[in-house]
């Protein structure tokens, strides 16, 4: 059968026209997502306070031009979409030698860990009558790897989750790691542990991967080695997680009588990164690039939730969210302890 050349090049066409069109609709909003994730990690950096939650707050400021619907296409794209790539190329931050040098106990101790926080997270959300999807997300973001993994498993609950689950989570997780960061070596040190051990604790219980780096090398190159090598191992759990969860949610959302996708694409890509990257056939400048790009994307997604969430409506979320996400804190730095103290 031949083919028409005219009504080929007339379907390229058209569709080249509406892919401007598209990227046109997105650009508005994009853009002053990429501006405020630009103005947060420039005010980190001199700063010090966590990029994340700068860029929630300005975000948070400019709410009001969620009016506009000039940018609302580009918001959401870049709070759903671009959070995806982002993700996924997170995959290239850690490497099967980095997990398997750990040796056998962390490699038992993190999955344990990580299984009981999301587990212990459900059942405190239910005792606190707070949701399901608000104890799988922030159990999850504590066990993990805290801000990185509520994003990522936020973009697999199911479409009625509260996107200010995902804010609060975002920056209750950060702020309990900066404390985190400052009360553990001093606590951890009270034990007289080694720096190796104390070195394993911080890396299993601290929620975000930058104070697991702050934390563990002051208290030694030992320690700091240990804890980014262990926090790595928690890194590498997420795709594992976010699986699970979206497999447990995929008959929640119903759309004309399909059911969601139980495996996210973006946590294959995030796999599929480390084990590539494991290989080494990826030059370190490309890993370098795409540890960066995943920086910025994280960093634009979290602007872009923080732009479609008020004050407002934060502040009526209420303590019990905090309550929930202390607990689950606490519960693992107890639990971690327990198994050093009675198995190591």
């Amino acid at each position: 059968m031949s083919v028409n050349p005219d009504r080929e090049r007339s379907v390229k066409t058209v569709s080249m026209i509406q892919s401007l069109g598209t990227a046109r609709q997105l650009a508005p909003g994009l853009l002053l997502c990429v501006l405020v994730a630009a103005a947060a990690i420039s005010l980190g950096a001199v700063s010090g306070i966590p990029v994340m939650v700068l860029a929630l707050v300005i975000g948070m400021g400019c709410h009001r031009l969620t009016a506009n619907p000039r940018f609302t296409s580009g918001i959401d794209f870049t709070a759903k979409r671009v959070l995806r790539f982002g993700v996924a190329l997170l995959g290239a931050r850690v490497t099967a030698d980095e997990i398997l040098s750990l040796g056998i106990t962390p490699l038992i101790m993190v999955p344990v860990l990580v299984a009981a926080t999301i587990v212990v997270g459900v059942f405190m959300a239910r005792l606190l009558g707070r949701s399901l999807l608000l104890g799988v997300l922030t159990g999850g973001a504590v066990a993990v790897c805290g801000a990185s993994a509520a994003l990522a498993i936020a973009a697999v609950l199911p479409a009625d989750a509260d996107e200010r689950d995902t804010l609060f989570t975002v920056i209750a997780v950060t702020a309990l790691s900066t404390v985190a960061m400052v009360l553990y070596p001093i606590a951890f040190s009270l034990f007289g542990f080694s720096d190796a051990t104390i070195g394993l604790l911080l890396g299993a219980t601290i929620h975000d991967v930058a104070q697991v780096v702050g934390a563990g090398y002051a208290v030694s190159q030992e320690a700091g080695d240990v804890a980014t090598f262990v926090k790595m191992l928690r890194v590498a759990t997420l795709p594992v997680v976010v699986l699970v969860i979206a497999f447990a949610f995929r008959n929640r959302d119903n759309s004309a009588g399909k059911t969601r996708l139980p495996v996210p694409g973006f946590a294959v890509a995030f796999a599929i990164i480390l084990v590539v990257n494991s290989l080494g056939v990826i030059p370190r400048l490309v890993v370098d690039l795409m540890e960066k790009s995943s920086s910025w994307m994280l960093v634009a997604a979290i602007a872009a939730l923080g732009i479609k969430t008020s004050l407002k409506a934060m502040g009526a979320l209420g303590p019990r969210h905090m309550a929930l996400v202390v607990g689950e804190t606490v519960f693992l730095m107890l639990a971690a302890l327990a198994v050093v103290l009675f198995l190591v």
